[in-house]
């Protein structure tokens, strides 16, 4: 039998010999520290691709996060850009309508200086050329004009200054024309062509069949015929009205005033002045109506009279 120092394993052949291995503890001990090194190396390796992985995910994640960002980030940008420009419209349609109004300012302060020469009336105490004077108590200071409000207020004062811009326009026509009641009368028949097909007064109603006063002659006409004035004057409404349709009030002056009712369609504008004959629109049946026709009235001094007295006979 063979005999080692300091066997690490010993085992018996089939023949009852004895066999061992020895190895020195320096050997074994550097084996050991090897066999470990190796094992922590594995674990260490593991663990680091476990945590290189989770680093991965959360810097995807992180990735995603900021790529979310950036979008409502672009996303707002463009939501304050397009904000941007359309209030960039708005002043710009604002400063159109302030420039339109002072246009319009400028044309009734010129309008207003002629009436205070034609009606010869006091210049100093009508200086259209002086700023207007107000007063009242002191009102607390607003905080806040948005931009609807603004768009609120000149859409007021536009209203107000038509409205005003006519009445001085029919005003300085009836002052500078200086004519007689007589050339102010309505006179001309007014459409081309056409039949009475309803006179004024009592009548039964087309309707409902009861009785009723119809207060304007029914012209029936072919669509779309002229419809024209019957005297020189200035329009004083042009637009719609409930149950009349489409409808032109003209002021002759001398307290005559005429209306043009169920219109197919309006030529004249509020304010404009208008020779006799002059076209206005055409013959409709707008509003409450049976068919195309003109409705015409005639007024004086705001009461209606039978506008058959101011048409020419035939």
């Amino acid at each position: 039998m063979l005999k080692l120092k300091k066997p690490l394993m010993v085992s018996a052949s089939s023949s009852g010999e004895i066999f061992g291995i020895v190895i020195a503890r320096k050997v074994l001990l550097t084996g050991l520290f090897l066999l470990s090194a190796t094992m922590g190396f594995g674990v260490w390796g593991v663990y680091s691709t476990y945590q290189n992985h989770q680093l991965s995910v959360a810097l995807e994640q992180t990735q995603r996060a900021l790529e979310l960002v950036q979008q409502r980030k672009d996303a707002r940008a463009a939501e304050l850009q397009e904000q941007m420009l359309a209030d960039e419209q708005k002043l710009a349609v604002y400063a159109r309508a302030l420039g339109q109004m002072q246009a319009r300012i400028s044309r009734l302060d010129m309008l207003g200086a002629k009436l205070v020469n034609v009606a010869s009336l006091d210049k100093a105490e009508f200086d259209f050329g002086l700023e207007p004077a107000f007063g009242g108590p002191r009102q607390p200071q607003l905080t806040h004009n948005t931009g609807a409000d603004i768009e609120d207020r000149i859409k007021s004062l536009d209203e107000r200054l038509k409205q005003l811009g006519t009445q001085l326009t029919a005003v300085d026509f009836m002052m500078e024309s200086k004519r007689d009641a007589q050339a102010a009368r309505p006179h001309a028949w007014p459409t081309e062509g056409g039949w009475i097909s309803s006179r004024f007064g009592p009548r039964i109603d087309p309707f409902n069949g009861t009785p009723s006063h119809h207060y304007g002659v029914d012209i029936a006409n072919r669509h779309g015929a002229p419809i024209l004035a019957a005297s020189r004057g200035v329009v004083t409404f042009a637009g719609k009205m409930e149950d009349f349709g489409y409808v032109v009030d003209v002021e002759h002056g001398h307290g005559y005033k005429t209306r043009y009712a169920h219109m197919g369609s309006l030529v004249a504008n509020l304010g404009d002045v208008v020779e006799a004959n002059q076209l206005l629109g055409r013959i409709g049946s707008t509003g409450h109506s049976t068919g195309p026709h003109l409705h015409y009235e005639v007024r004086r001094y705001g009461e209606l009279i039978n506008p058959r007295s101011f048409m020419p006979r035939g």
